[in-house]
């Protein structure tokens, strides 16, 4: 099956920001009482909704309110820190590699999206570009519905395209609408856990194309 079609996640794949995505997390659960998380500790147990998340790490149940004050605290130090971050060494080259269409989609708030790939120059580079602009389900199966209505968008039928992430979420939401998947291994999640998902994995985004190329 030839895939023409390339959909970028954002965070933790084109953008390397999971430095900051810790650090607003420990800064978020400090205000619960909780003790901070290593980068290992992340990556190794992160699930969704980030509420159970929250609630492994403090040992404890995170009601509705408590998590809408977390999301609240750990979002405003996120943006607060973003000049802080760049994208992943390769990504500009990774994305001319790729011979056909591209796009990007994010589970990150849209109207902050849009005018983050405008700062990091990447205007006109792709078809498409898609954050999140409804509230949150927070289960791990949100990305998937978000997936199908982008392509619907772009009039793009899933076995045409592949999907490069850094989740467990980008492997569930590839499958849910016959897309190939590469995950890459530097971003939010443990290796291990990538390559137990039966997809491809790269170390590097140049070879999440490559990959991709024969997803």
């Amino acid at each position: 099956m030839t895939r023409t079609h390339l959909v970028w996640d954002w965070n933790g794949t084109l953008l390397n920001d999971f430095e900051l995505v810790l650090s607003a997390t420990n800064h978020a659960l400090a205000t619960a009482g909780g003790l901070p998380v290593t980068a290992d500790h992340h990556r190794r147990h992160f699930v969704r909704p980030v509420a159970d998340y929250y609630a492994m790490v403090l040992g404890r149940a995170v009601d509705a309110d408590e998590f809408d004050r977390l999301d609240a605290i750990f979002h405003d130090a996120y943006r607060a820190g973003l000049t802080t971050c760049a994208l992943a060494d390769d990504a500009v080259n990774a994305m001319l590699s790729w011979p056909g269409t591209q796009s990007l989609l994010s589970m990150w708030f849209h109207e902050d999206l849009v005018p983050a790939v405008t700062a990091f120059g990447l205007d006109g580079r792709f078809r498409r570009v898609d954050g999140v602009q409804v509230a949150l389900g927070g289960d791990r199966a949100f990305k998937a519905g978000h997936l199908a209505r982008h392509l619907a968008a772009l009039e793009v039928d899933g076995g045409s395209a592949v999907l490069i992430g850094d989740s467990l979420d980008d492997a569930d939401a590839a499958r849910s609408v016959g897309a190939g998947c590469v995950l890459y291994s530097g971003g939010f999640t443990d290796e291990e856990r990538l390559r137990a998902s039966g997809h491809p994995v790269a170390s590097s985004l140049s070879e999440a194309v490559q990959l991709a190329s024969a997803a």
